[in-house]
């Protein structure tokens, strides 16, 4: 009965979303204002309805209610509570119910949020939002219904969820790696409202900026728990692998980010209008891209989940609908996105250019890989792997040149530059240089020529922010902190995130080069030294967990004859799908991972064992972190606050409620 209820609400989800789609248009074009409102209050009905059909489905879990498919192809009554909830997205059709009612609370958070807006703006966006879920919950009621029953003939138990998302990392990082996907919709319907109302100025860009922001800093945090979930889970101690479904949410970052940057310049000089309106589009096409990728069972990865082609065709069909009508209406309003000022060569705003072209070229790169080798199979030319040599070729040097424009841009005039300024730029590059040389040489005794590099740059950029941070505050007549004191909160919230981005190319640089990884054969009594440190298999117990049957090896980790952490990797065998998993076992720190994961179970009691010393690993995602905090205080700027409190200036003619 509570299945058929959460059906029925999705149903109903659909239906308000259909009249959300097109009755607030249509009171838009007719002038009519109450239909213009019903725009608000049917976006917040649709997330109620949504939210009651998650809670069905979760119920069913819980209640090993084996009559639905969906249920049974997923969870078992040996399986955890708290992965039971977890398994309502862990397969295809859960995952597509958590896609839009996410989108639901986007359209919800900008009923609310967006008072001060003119009523006909909020009314264009959120009609948007309501096509788009739209499309998307008639593609789960026609090919992905999670609540469809398989009566009488159903399994007295389930199949279990995957053992590689039994994990927490199943219960945090899919819903806020959604919550950044699906909210570049955001984005995307404030351009497509901006094109149809021919309002394309900057405050359009500041009502737009901080809805983005919200949206990347989702995302980089949730792609920053996949690649932990990658490193301790998969037993590899890799932290990126370029798979595929990888890639699929690391494109609309890279979009995502450029949509940040040229928002920026819309707001503050009001060009780059139809840089921002494509980025826009962009950016929630590569969101689509990646629902298509991942879900039309054309790729193979520990990621994707599999399904029949016909839903991937009707994925593809949403893509192609959504895009090409989006596309449409850019180039019949292409005369609204002329600029409002003008721009030297050497200006800031150049520097953001330039910022653009990098981000979209590295976007390009992902892409092409990504998708290659589904052309060429495609096209029947075989079989073709683009790895990790492609992408690093390719998009490493282009994340140098982004470092290098980075350092320099914060330290640009907005319209105009004197170039000469540049000159005691110099000292920063030869103190950033000496500190790239100098800084591995001392801690390792080398330096290859790729860390005296990324050292070298992540310094010219960490330098450029202080020297920028100083001349901004230092003009100020009451003095330097009260000059700090001065600066505006989006102004800090760049810097941070900037430093954020170089905290994480250290971490990948510096684990690059000189993490060490040994392959052995242990048994109890072996040790084996593998960096600084020395292990010592001490033993093996067994033991039964919920769901499945574990052998866990001890292995002490000393330093110098001092005993630094004890470690307990495991191999599980999870007896409904019988399939064995490794549990990693690691002793995380600052500057260093030590980690170590079981093979496969050898003659004589011994085990193949895999040995790493990591170096500065967890820099990775302490600057993800560092990242979405310099977003959340971009956010909070007081412009943005009182964009949220007080109308706008509008159009004569146009409303404010």
């Amino acid at each position: 009965m509570i299945a058929e209820l959460g059906h029925f609400a999705l149903v109903l989800a659909l239906v308000i979303a259909f009249l959300q789609a097109t009755l607030p248009l249509y009171g838009v074009y007719a002038g009519i204002p109450a239909l213009q409102r019903l725009a608000r209050s049917s976006a917040l009905m649709q997330a109620l309805c949504l939210l009651l059909s998650f809670a069905g489905l979760i119920f069913a879990f819980l209640q090993n209610d084996f009559t639905i498919d969906y249920v049974a192809r997923q969870s078992n009554t040996l399986l955890p509570y708290y992965y039971k909830i977890s398994a309502v997205w862990g397969g295809h059709e859960g995952s597509l119910l958590l896609w839009v009612l996410v989108l639901s609370l986007w359209g919800g958070a900008v009923s609310l949020f967006s008072r001060s807006l003119p009523r006909e703006m909020v009314a264009r966006v959120l009609a948007i939002m309501g096509m788009v879920g739209v499309a998307l919950m008639s593609f789960i009621l026609i090919t992905s219904n999670p609540f469809k029953r398989i009566l009488p003939d159903f399994p007295m138990d389930g199949a279990d969820l995957n053992p590689l998302l039994q994990d927490p990392g199943l219960i945090f990082h899919p819903p806020i790696l959604y919550m950044g996907y699906v909210g570049f919709t955001v984005p995307f319907a404030f351009a497509m409202a901006g094109l149809l109302g021919g309002r394309l100025d900057s405050a359009w860009a500041r009502w737009s900026r901080p809805w983005t922001i919200a949206a990347w800093c989702f995302l980089t945090v949730g792609i920053a728990l996949g690649s932990w979930w990658a490193y301790y889970e998969l037993g590899w101690g890799g932290w990126w692998f370029w798979d595929p479904v990888e890639n699929a949410s690391f494109m609309p970052w890279l979009a995502g980010t450029a949509l940040i940057h040229s928002l920026a310049v819309s707001e503050k000089r009001g060009v780059f209008k139809a840089w921002t309106v494509m980025l826009a589009i962009i950016a929630f096409a590569l969101s689509l891209l990646g629902t298509f990728l991942v879900r039309s069972g054309v790729l193979t990865s520990v990621h994707a989940f599999a399904s029949d082609p016909a839903r991937g065709m009707f994925v593809l069909a949403i893509l192609t609908v959504v895009i090409g009508g989006s596309l449409l209406l850019f180039a019949l309003r292409a005369s609204h996105l002329n600029s409002e000022s003008r721009y030297a060569l050497i200006s800031r705003e150049s520097f953001l250019l330039v910022n653009n072209l990098l981000l979209i070229t590295a976007t390009t790169v992902v892409l092409l890989g990504t998708l290659f080798p589904l052309i060429a199979d495609a096209m029947k030319l075989g079989k073709i792997s683009v790895g990790a040599p492609y992408f690093n070729a390719l998009f490493v040097p282009l994340a140098m040149m982004l470092l290098v424009f980075m350092g320099m841009g914060s330290l640009t005039n907005w319209k105009r530059h004197d170039a000469n300024t540049y000159f005691p730029l110099w000292k920063v590059a030869v103190v950033s240089v000496a500190l790239g040389v100098i800084v591995p040489l001392f801690i390792w005794g080398t330096a290859p020529i790729k860390v005296m590099l990324g050292l070298s740059l992540c310094s010219w950029v960490v330098l450029s922010i202080v020297r920028d941070i100083w001349l901004k505050s230092r003009v100020a007549k009451q003095g330097f902190l009260a000059g700090l004191g001065r600066l505006s909160r989006s102004y800090y919230g760049m810097q941070l995130a900037h430093l954020g981005l170089v905290v994480t190319i250290i971490g990948v640089t510096l684990t690059s080069s000189y993490s060490v990884e040994r392959d052995v054969r242990m048994g109890v009594g072996d040790s084996v030294n593998v960096g600084p440190y020395h292990f010592d298999w001490q033993g093996i117990r067994q033991y039964q967990g919920a769901n499945y049957q574990a052998t866990q090896a001890e292995i002490r980790v000393s330093k110098d004859g001092e005993t630094v952490s004890v470690l307990h990797p495991e191999k599980r065998l999870y007896v409904v799908q019988n399939r064995s998993m490794t549990e990693a076992s690691i002793d995380g720190g600052l500057f260093r991972d030590i980690y170590v994961a079981m093979g496969e179970p050898l003659e004589n009691n011994e085990w193949a064992v895999r040995v790493y010393y990591k170096p500065f690993v967890r820099w990775l995602w302490f600057g993800a972190l560092i990242m979405a905090s310099g977003g959340i205080m971009a956010m909070s700027d007081r412009r943005y606050r009182v964009a949220a409190r007080v109308p706008m200036t509008v159009p004569q003619g146009a409303t404010t409620k």
